[in-house]
């Protein structure tokens, strides 16, 4: 066979152009250290020689606060040219108070005002950095390639993003699946820990759907593309991954928005608080410059800035290892404050899928035999009930039976001179009490039931249902003490949905329901108890997806909810809903403490400031010190409270 290949294009994250602040940079490391020690070297050097102590502190100031300078007043330039307004930011609050002790001479000062808001700012991008590295290890997932197969056999490597709907494509063991399709041809075990996070390969063979961005096994098949690389599961995946790294929460957009107001008053105030020295306190120039350079230190927003931020970045990280994807942290600021949340049924609540759950058969008639007969018949039929019977009794012995499918009456076959038939309990006529109301009971408890036949008389039936997901009941357990009205939604008939209801313990259960009138009743939730939540698995849930205030959707699901959903449940493990639900309340939690600390510490430090009781030296320890006690109560979020290990 011939094989033949093409270079591959060079193909850039959607992100790689953005600007942003890269504090963790080689240069600005090498730096930083470069003014740590030079600020050592002026702190050893002071007693013997001033000039080289100061010397040192001003180079101190210069590398270790090369980024702190450059973003102070590069960033300020900026935004005031976009803004068409002036738009300062702490940086360059910072880098002032720093030139400002220069100018009365306070070297040492200045540079460890630098050295540790350096310091500081340092900590704040490891907790970024950390909920990026969480998150975009997937991005180096992204599949970049696939060998096509033409329709004389030869293969070719070609770009991903060339393949289209309906090529072939060959996936060899140990490769990545290039993109979303079904299997032609070949057997394997997949590795699709990426898309839901199962660390157990799954098993794949000829029509099984396979995922782009997984992992191959050992064996070969070839594939049907079903879907553009830009419309696959994975693809989606990183597309909320992007959002979640720039969406943050109402309060830390809030913050972020307010931060140039607050540094342009504090700018406006820094005359007056310059003034005040000689005029009002009594103060000399030099006391009442240096006291004003402790002010601008003082009310510095550094650890108010980092309150919201630090803890939303973490949350997102701590979610997104236990399998929870999340748009934003504006999302989250939305589920913790839910007063409802309605689950669609099949799917969500339940497997989507029917089970045995109970069978009864005839006393006196070998049950073996008959379970043979029974399970010859299903195989030849389609119906989803056929397959959960077959299933269900895996160990049988094969027999060669002709079957015909009558519309209304179900299979019926001949076997050693005897009739049999499989239908509905309204097609049979000669049914003994017993089965009459074994067939109430179980039809009482929500299962579908069938009735096995020989010679039109009833000698057994089959009990089916679709049961229940694991920890689903735990979940609306959860949900209900934590004080939210839960409601699940299904088509189903009302008893079968009262049924299930009940099991999982529901407040309420709305059935008979259309498709198209699950966001209307999405609406009048949400009219009735408030901010309300909306679990689906399918694409007729979409529009009640975008209706609720937070959209919630099951990973394995269409891949069309995960366009319209804010957060993504990429297990199918509802666990994991009611742990971001009680994350997303800690994280309130957290920091509105960061903010109120920060706000007490300002207060406090200018106090002091006014009163004579503070100088640069104290105003930076506890100042950038605070910022570092918010970012590390931050960190705090990146942890798994201990009931959950």
């Amino acid at each position: 066979m011939e094989k033949r290949s093409v270079p591959l294009h060079d193909l850039d994250n959607a992100h790689s152009h953005e600007h942003v602040h890269n504090h963790g940079g080689k240069l600005t490391i090498i730096l930083f250290f470069v003014g740590f020690a030079a600020f050592l070297a002026g702190f050893i050097l002071e007693g013997s020689s001033s000039f080289y102590s100061s010397m040192a502190f001003i180079l101190s100031v210069v590398t270790a606060g090369y980024h702190i300078i450059l973003e102070g007043v590069g960033d300020t330039i900026r935004n005031s040219h976009s803004a068409k307004k002036f738009q300062p930011n702490v940086h360059f609050l910072m880098a002032l108070a720093a030139a400002g002790a220069i100018v009365i001479g306070k070297y040492e000062e200045a540079a460890m005002l630098i050295v540790i808001f350096a310091a500081a700012h340092f900590l704040e991008d490891y907790v970024d950095g950390k909920s990026k590295r969480e998150i975009t290890h997937l991005l180096n997932l992204n599949p970049t390639e696939a060998r096509i197969v033409y329709p004389d056999g030869s293969t070719q490597i070609v770009p991903v993003d060339v393949v289209k709907t309906g090529d072939t494509l060959q996936v060899l063991n140990g490769a990545q699946v290039p993109t979303d399709g079904v299997i032609l041809s070949g057997n394997t075990a997949i590795d699709e820990s990426s898309i839901n996070g199962e660390s157990i390969p799954k098993e794949k063979t000829f029509g099984d759907e396979v995922y782009g961005g997984t992992i191959n096994g050992s064996g070969t098949f070839t594939m049907k593309v079903t879907k553009d690389s830009s419309e696959t599961v994975f693809s989606k995946i990183l597309q909320l991954v992007r959002q979640s790294q720039e969406s943050l929460t109402k309060t830390a957009t809030l913050i972020q928005r307010l931060e140039p107001k607050y540094v342009t008053i504090v700018l406006a105030l820094f005359p007056f608080v310059l003034l005040a020295g000689p005029y009002i306190f009594g103060w000399s120039w030099e006391v009442s410059l240096y006291r004003s350079m402790v002010y601008l230190i003082s009310v510095s927003p550094c650890a108010l800035a980092a309150s919201a931020v630090s803890t939303t970045l973490a949350t997102i990280s701590n979610l997104s290892k236990k399998g929870v994807l999340v748009k934003g942290g504006a999302y989250l600021s939305k589920l913790q404050g839910l007063k409802a949340i309605s689950f669609d049924k099949t799917g969500t609540l339940t497997n989507g899928k029917p089970v045995v759950t109970d069978f009864v058969f005839e006393q006196g008639l070998d049950q073996n035999e008959l379970i043979d007969i029974l399970v010859a018949m299903e195989k030849q039929s389609n119906h989803p009930l056929a397959t959960a019977i077959i299933t269900s009794f895996p160990e049988t012995r094969a027999l060669q039976l002709d079957v015909a499918n009558q519309v209304g009456r179900g299979l019926s076959t001949n076997y050693v001179g005897n009739s049999y038939r499989i239908g509905k309990p309204v097609s049979f006529e000669k049914v003994s009490f017993i089965y009459k109301e074994k067939e109430k009971q179980f039809s009482a408890e929500g299962k579908t039931v069938v009735f096995f036949g020989k010679n039109e008389t009833v000698i057994g039936l089959i009990a089916l249902m679709d049961v229940l997901i694991q920890d689903a009941k735990a979940a609306i357990s959860y949900f209900k003490e934590a004080g939210l009205h839960t409601t699940m939604i299904t088509g189903d008939a009302k008893l079968t949905g009262e049924t299930v209801g009940k099991q999982i313990g529901v407040d309420e259960v709305i059935a008979n329901v259309m498709p198209e009138d699950k966001a209307k009743i999405v609406k009048e939730q949400q009219e009735e108890y408030g901010s309300t939540a909306m679990l689906g698995d399918g694409i007729n849930d979409a529009p009640a997806l975008v209706t609720a205030d937070v959209g919630i959707a099951m990973g394995e699901g269409t891949g069309v909810e995960i366009d319209v959903a804010d957060l993504v449940l990429m297990k199918n493990d509802l666990s994991k809903l009611a742990y971001a639900h009680q994350l997303s309340k800690k994280m309130d939690k957290i920091t509105w403490q960061n903010i109120a600390f920060s706000i007490v510490v300002v207060l406090t430090l200018v106090t002091l400031n006014l009163l004579g009781k503070m100088d640069i030296t104290i105003g930076v320890i506890l100042h950038e010190g605070s910022t570092i006690l918010v970012i590390l109560n931050a960190l705090r979020m990146l942890k798994t409270p201990k009931k959950y290990l």
